[in-house]
């Protein structure tokens, strides 16, 4: 079908369109035009700042991530979609048991970048089928250098909390957003105006400060990002900051008082699988790499890796003081993985300032001695020196 005929069809061509991504199972569907979003030019800023901490891909040409029109030849418009995976229960109802892991919610369930590309490929054929001829256009799940969050915006989806999430008047900042560059002109929906008024609520929220300005989120100090996109050791100063977490962080977002709009979702895809709702603690330690890959199997989680999974726990572990968690930590505190045991150096100490007096006070202090004879890794052996010197009645560095 040529241009000319299709000019005459762009309303009808539009709505249908919209339509059947509701039939696929998509909450909101939005069409912004093939131009860079709103406030696109705020990234050189952000990237200079080098608040992408190692996510070094951000970085990687940026004017090509500003504008869409780069994606793909000839780019008429991006259809913005997006689903709500708004939960049933206070999601941060696990972080109240010091016994137990905290997962954000949107990992709870099977992996989401699965389920929307097969809702994306159903939806780009029905429209294939309607052309009367395949449509040379691009599919995207976090798949490509794209500004989501600001063409979500651009496509009147809502607009860019004061979190940096997308903030949907419906939908609160439960949405997950995917893509697909289309190439012809189907007109543009209205953006919404920003709704956040004086509302702080989100900034307070952030456990590390990560917030510090409004609308611009340093990544560095942001416990999802160090959770799991940072593969080192987590900052001293973070630590306790992140309580039970270990994997992600959902303070800022369930902060939101636009999520009292939401409905919870009552779609199979994205009810929480029980074993992560709030895992125990204790069952997370011995895991091996085949038990962590079949646990985690088809969800975001296992991208992270078993180390950095249970370097995760180690800190959890300390900060939730448990009787039960210095044995679990003088397992960690010999895993064959330096990360790991540098890490349950810190949670013994951590225990242990919170256990002063304790007879077990004197065995994480032998713990950490025995340890100490053997360790060769530079920066454990430091770990161990730390958490040492905290439990002897140093101030705590960081």
């Amino acid at each position: 079908m040529g241009q000319t005929a299709l000019s005459s069809s762009w309303h009808p061509l539009k709505e249908s369109l919209r339509k059947q991504a509701f039939n696929e199972g998509f909450s909101v569907a939005g069409f912004a035009p093939p131009a860079p979003p709103p406030h696109a030019d705020g990234l050189r800023p952000w990237l200079q700042q080098q608040s992408q901490g190692e996510m070094a891909w951000l970085a990687q040409d940026p004017e090509r991530r500003m504008d869409p029109r780069q994606l793909l030849d000839n780019l008429g418009t991006v259809l913005v979609l997006g689903v709500n995976v708004c939960p049933a229960d206070d999601p941060l109802a696990a972080g109240r048991d010091p016994g137990r892991g905290w997962i954000a919610a949107h990992a709870r369930h099977r992996d989401y970048h699965d389920i929307l590309k097969k809702r994306l490929k159903r939806l780009s054929s029905w429209l294939d089928r309607q052309m009367g001829q395949p449509v040379a256009k691009r599919l995207l799940v976090d798949t490509a250098p794209i500004l989501e969050k600001p063409l979500a915006v651009a496509a009147g989806l809502g607009w860019q909390g004061k979190n940096s999430l997308l903030v949907s008047p419906r939908f609160g900042c439960w949405l997950l957003l995917a893509e697909i560059l289309l190439p012809f002109p189907l007109p543009p929906d209205a953006p919404l105006p920003d709704r956040c008024g004086t509302c702080r609520r989100c900034l307070v929220a952030c456990p590390t400060d990560a917030l510090a300005q409004p609308y611009r989120l340093n990544a560095r100090r942001c416990l999802a990002y160090l959770t799991i996109e940072h593969a080192g050791p987590i900052p001293l100063a973070d630590r306790v900051a992140m309580g039970n977490r270990i994997y992600g962080c959902d303070s800022c977002l369930v902060a939101c008082p636009w999520n009292r709009f939401a409905p919870a979702t009552q779609e199979a895809d994205w009810q929480p699988r029980p074993l992560l709702m709030a895992p125990p603690l204790l069952d997370c330690v011995d895991l091996d790499e085949a038990g962590f890959r079949t646990r985690m199997a088809q969800t975001p989680i296992r991208r992270i890796g078993l180390i950095r999974f249970l370097r995760n726990v180690a800190i959890a572990l300390g900060n939730g003081g448990t009787p039960e968690a210095l044995a679990a930590l003088a397992r960690l505190l010999h895993h064959a993985a330096p990360l790991v045991r540098g890490h349950a150096a810190w949670g013994i100490g951590q225990w242990a300032s919170q256990h002063r007096g304790d007879p077990l006070d004197g065995r994480a202090d032998q713990m950490l001695d025995d340890r100490a004879q053997i360790e060769e890794d530079p920066w454990v052996r430091e770990e161990i020196g730390m958490a040492r010197y905290r439990m002897a009645g140093g101030a705590p560095p960081g």
